[in-house]
């Protein structure tokens, strides 16, 4: 018996609030499309703009490319849309971003880098995440990309961009979606071997002065010279 998707409300600040720009005037972002025929460089632009938009500037290494995409884009033998659900499907991109999060995770930072908003609430990571489990990553990937929400905005021939929506300013600490670092959950740290660091203490700050030098440290040597020369003769 299938699990039944859950129902959820769009219920958000839907604000605006300052952009990111530094100049007025350039409170929009910029908009990567096909729609007019983009030269050589622009097309460049365009695929580097969708890579940044899905892996983020600190997952775009040689590894994540996918030259046989990007063939094809230049051509016109697939549209933009169809070149981020191939990035979105590589496995690149599952590797980086699925096997180091858990459905909930992965959910919030796909509607943050396709559909280029936060999620609206708890019940619509939930029910994302039964999706998944139920149906699968791809039928998933096909809900966000064919979703009236991404075609109103992006079309087939846009790459999605940072929308504005639920987002501080960045005087308060916060960036773009697509540029913040992706966390890997407490659950996935043990596996990776990183160390779980506890300290029920006060918090307080550490100076390497602070260490005592262990047998065989030079530093041993050096106080043995200091403590001579103030001896006086």
């Amino acid at each position: 018996m299938a699990i039944p998707i859950l129902n959820y409300a769009f219920s958000t600040q839907n604000q605006r609030v300052d952009g990111f720009e530094y100049f007025p005037g350039e409170e929009q972002p910029k908009i990567y499309t096909t729609d007019n025929l983009p030269t050589a460089l622009e097309m460049d632009e365009i695929i580097w703009a969708a890579y940044r938009q899905i892996f983020s500037e600190h997952q775009i290494l040689s590894s994540t490319r996918e030259p046989f995409l990007e063939s094809q884009l230049r051509f016109n033998q697939i549209r933009v849309k169809d070149f981020i659900k191939g990035l979105l499907l590589s496995d690149a991109f599952y590797s980086l971003n699925y096997n180091v999060n858990n459905n909930y995770r992965f959910v919030e930072m796909c509607i943050q880098r396709v559909l280029g908003r936060d999620i609206y609430n708890e019940r619509e990571k939930l029910a994302f995440s039964v999706i998944i489990g139920s149906k699968g990553l791809e039928l998933f990937i096909d809900i966000l990309l064919n979703s009236d929400e991404y075609l109103e905005n992006f079309g087939d021939n846009t790459v999605p961009y940072q929308r504005r929506r639920v987002i501080a300013q960045r005087s308060k600490g916060e960036i773009p979606f697509n540029l913040k670092t992706p966390r890997m959950g407490k659950e996935f740290l043990a596996k990776q071997g990183m160390p779980q660091l506890l300290w029920p203490g006060p918090v307080r700050k550490f100076r390497p002065q602070e260490q005592k030098p262990k047998a065989g440290d030079p530093a041993l040597f050096l106080n043995m010279v200091s403590d001579v020369s103030t001896i006086s003769v």
